[in-house]
């Protein structure tokens, strides 16, 4: 098979190659290639030894950051490309990084250190793909297959159980079923890894398009790394609107939601707090009373310890917090909702409450797609109109009302927001000669 290499990194294996040099395209990129993907990067791997690397691209700025593993990176157009030399791994004592590499002259010991089959392939324009473990069988077969003996690939580095997870969802893919095994053993070491790289990990897997199986299939993964939503598991709903257990149901709002990673780190996390709020009624009928705040908890608990971002923190506890809160039926609630959530609040709001439905029991859909739809009608209208839901939207500003007499401080805010109650109520027209007027009233009446 023939793989396009672009100018750049072609240039930089024929540059390794004038000198001697064995080199080939690596990885990642040579998986998406076959797959009819663009590469984000084009990694190359050679049997220069770091030092002969960097004095043959003397011309180039270069990197030395990854150079105890061997890697130097060239930069060229002010993109950086990796290099690194063919390497065996020594122990791995962390359960992460070799506690040594010895470099090698071998292509294929280099690539049997890697760690899935479809990650282990090579390529050059003259000799062509270089496939010693099945790798392009396996990217056929839509599988995730460890390079050798599953049980030491994840011992060497625990990470690589959520890479199987994130690889296999980004896909579509099926995880092997000798690797499959080997990752519910090895589940265990992934309580040595930094939250940070977790997370990263944790986020690629649940955007991915195949995320439902996988979170049935590996649920004992996830909840290592998120012990608060096992009480979710097998936990029966006992109620109308509900078909499915707690986690069921969470794993098809988290299927039904578009692949963002906000709404998907929402659904994850909006029904955590049902199991602790359970309570069943005379009739045999199960609720869960503020339960999404006991899932804002939860969701702040688990997002905390995974190093999330401030941004992404608010807007994900900001939908669980509201998940199940009815949405507006009116103008008047819809600017008091935009007001309460901000445009991309809202817009996330619709999307998180018709996730949650498509997850519940079908009978009930068709009344709440009428409610879910109205309302989407209201809040795209009122935002298509520029209608005013914040006190930035107001046609006043506190320049007007300094010029009206009021004093700055407390005084000016308070009737910045008494005027926008008034317009929010629709008691105002949102018009400046209105506000105006409606100001200098209230100046004179204090």
């Amino acid at each position: 098979m023939n793989i396009t290499i672009p100018t750049v990194p072609l240039g930089l294996l024929r540059r390794l190659n004038g000198a001697g040099y064995e080199a080939y395209v690596v990885g990642g990129c040579v998986r998406d290639a076959i797959m009819g993907r663009t590469p984000s990067d084009w990694d190359i791997c050679t049997d220069a030894l770091p030092r002969q690397v960097i004095d043959l691209f003397a011309d180039h700025s270069v990197a030395k950051t990854g150079l105890q593993h061997g890697t130097v990176m060239v930069i060229e157009d002010g993109v950086g490309y990796e290099i690194t030399t063919f390497r065996t791994d020594g122990a791995y004592s962390d359960h992460r990084h070799p506690d040594r590499v010895e470099f090698v002259s071998s292509l294929r010991e280099d690539l049997a250190r890697r760690d899935f089959t479809i990650n282990a392939m090579a390529y050059h324009p003259e000799e062509g793909l270089v496939d010693c473990f099945g790798g392009r069988v396996d990217l056929a077969a839509g599988l995730v297959r460890c390079v050798g003996d599953p049980n030491q690939r994840f011992q060497e580095d625990g990470l690589r159980l959520l890479r199987a997870l994130r690889f296999a969802a980004r896909f579509g893919f099926r995880v092997e079923r000798e690797t499959g095994e080997a990752m519910h053993r090895n589940r265990g070491l992934l309580d040595s890894i930094a939250a940070e790289r977790i997370f990263a990990e944790l986020k690629g897997f649940l955007v991915g398009q195949g995320v439902g199986p996988l979170l049935r299939e590996y649920r004992d993964l996830i909840a290592q790394v998120l012990p608060e939503l096992t009480p979710m598991f097998d936990f029966e709903q006992h109620n109308p609107h509900h078909c499915w257990d707690v986690w069921e149901h969470t794993v098809r709002a988290v299927e039904a939601v578009e692949p963002e990673t906000a709404l998907r780190l929402t659904m994850l996390f909006h029904d955590s707090g049902k199991p602790d709020c359970f309570s069943m009624d005379e009739n045999g009928v199960g609720h869960f009373y503020r339960h999404g705040q006991r899932s804002e908890e939860l969701a702040g608990q688990m997002l905390t310890r995974l190093r999330c971002d401030n941004r992404l923190r608010r807007q994900v506890l900001l939908q669980v917090r509201t998940h199940d809160q009815p949405l507006p039926q009116t103008e008047a609630a819809g600017r008091r909702f935009l007001n309460r959530m901000g445009e991309e609040g809202a817009l996330q709001s619709l999307a998180v409450h018709r996730a949650d439905m498509l997850a519940q029991a079908p009978e009930t859909w068709p009344e709440k797609q009428a409610l879910l739809d109205n309302a989407e009608g209201i809040l795209r209208r009122l935002l298509e109109q520029r209608a005013c839901f914040g006190v930035k939207n107001l046609a006043i500003n506190g320049r007007d009302l300094l010029a009206l007499g009021y004093r700055p401080g407390p005084t000016l805010g308070g009737e910045l927001n008494r005027l926008l109650e008034l317009v929010l109520d629709g008691t105002l027209a949102n018009g400046r000669e209105v506000l105006l007027e409606q100001a200098e009233r209230d100046r004179e009446e204090n």
